[in-house]
């Protein structure tokens, strides 16, 4: 009883709170680790192929996919998502720090060779031959989808926001509020709809035709309005090979100097005169660049969709290959387009920090998709169906406006499309919103 009643030593009960605290943390260590092993454990059961991933969806359930090994095999894609504010730049396709890196050796190499004869096409001012029959593809693409895009539109509607650029697909326009236009906030940012036209569907940027692209690459302000202008896409076939008669454009036999980075072209003016024998036009080389219009005649509603999407690929995978070789420029905050070595000197920008430019472009290297001007629009997966919510709208997907009218014209969903438009995703009802984590 003495025992138990006898005062408490300080260092004892220091003593025993650190071996608590040790114990303590010996048992915390187990338990993790034991979590850690179960996980592992139950990740085992779940092994899959190398040639599978583990993928999680918005519905808590684990399904594999293959990997993409092939070339029928696409990546995932999410829908695109739009700049946080107007002054945000555009992101650069290249690194900054690469760019830097080549004006430092375009800059060493002129000052060892101040002048030279440049060697490479289209920069020496001649054609890439391999890339003249992949301009009348994509100008013959791009034709067979505007003809097919105005028979589609009289059958599946077309909606547009009479205050923004939003577009819609369907015969009921979408619940979604996305509006951006004047006095939205007044409507909660609900569209109002009328009837779209094709333009709203695909939207070709336009740019000013340069007809020397090597000795006269610019356009400055006071020549604005006396430059034509015509869509960048087809700048970019003009300049690959294609010629067409509202827009001449000059044609080289002999490649041209450099001299301290200035271009030189020492070729007579009467030899620019060439005869027609001498230009690589469609005649010459047996690509013939007009569109047979009879071979959308007597097709069905479904083997029309499939054609215009065909083309659709086709029309992006030729770009992308000519915009290996030739240049092509964006502004950085604004939609101006300008194919060609450099950027025009036009002082109309508009966007974000435009007077400290004085109106001026800030270009930068464009992507395919700034000559294209794809409109996404949402995915409607049941055209009989209520419209499109806006509490639901994380479950919808998107996909860009002619693919989503070719789908619903009965043409099969592309491989590079199904994520994006996410399939795979089956939206609850609206009285099952609240049940949904």
């Amino acid at each position: 009883m003495d025992r138990l009643l006898s005062p408490v030593d300080p260092d004892s009960i220091r003593v025993l709170f650190e071996r608590s605290s040790i114990l303590n943390y010996s048992m915390h260590r187990i338990y993790l680790s034991s979590s850690i092993f179960f996980h592992f454990d139950s990740l085992k059961k779940l092994q899959l192929s190398p040639n599978q991933l583990l993928v999680f969806s918005r519905t808590l359930t684990v399904e594999t996919i293959e990997a993409p090994d092939g070339d029928n095999d696409h990546l995932y894609a999410d829908i695109p998502k739009p700049a946080k504010s107007k002054s945000e730049r555009k992101p650069y396709p290249t690194p900054m720090k690469i760019l830097v890196q080549r004006a430092k050796q375009e800059r060493e190499a002129r000052k060892a060779q101040p002048c030279k004869l440049l060697e490479e096409p289209p920069e020496n001012g001649l054609l890439v031959p391999e890339l003249v029959g992949v301009a009348h593809q994509v100008y013959r693409a791009r034709e067979s989808i505007l003809l097919g895009l105005s028979k589609l539109v009289n059958v599946i509607p077309v909606l547009r926001c009479r205050h923004c650029f939003e577009v819609h697909i369907g015969q009921v326009g979408h619940e979604i509020r996305t509006c951006t236009g004047p006095k939205s906030g007044l409507r909660n940012a609900t569209h109002v709809w009328r009837k779209g036209r094709i333009h709203d569907v695909i939207y070709f940027p336009k740019c000013f035709h340069l007809y020397d692209r090597v000795g006269k690459p610019r356009i400055v302000h006071n020549e604005s309005r006396k430059v034509k202008q015509l869509p960048a896409i087809l700048e970019l076939c003009i300049q690959a090979g294609l010629n067409l008669e509202n827009h001449p454009t000059k044609r080289r036999t002999r490649p041209v100097y450099s001299i301290e980075g200035r271009i030189v072209d020492f070729e007579l003016e009467t030899n620019n005169k060439i005869e027609p024998r001498n230009l690589v036009a469609s005649e010459d080389t047996g690509i013939d660049s007009s569109l047979d219009v009879s071979l959308t005649k007597g097709l069905t509603l479904k083997e029309l969709s499939i054609l215009t999407l065909d083309s659709w690929f086709e029309m992006i995978s030729g770009v992308k290959k000519i915009m290996e070789r030739y240049k092509v420029h964006t502004c950085g905050y604004c939609p101006e387009v300008q194919v060609g070595s450099k950027g025009h000197k036009v002082r109309d920008c508009r966007a974000s920090k435009h007077q400290s430019r004085n109106g001026m472009h800030a270009w930068q290297e464009a992507t395919v998709f700034d000559l294209l001007g794809p409109n996404y629009v949402w995915h409607v997966a049941d055209l009989s169906g209520p419209p499109l919510s806006n509490d639901l709208k994380r479950y919808y997907g998107k996909a860009p406006a002619v693919v989503e009218m070719c789908v619903q014209a009965g043409a099969p969903v592309p491989g590079e499309y199904r994520s994006m438009m996410r399939l795979d995703v089956v939206p609850p009802c609206r009285d099952e919103l609240d049940l949904v984590t």
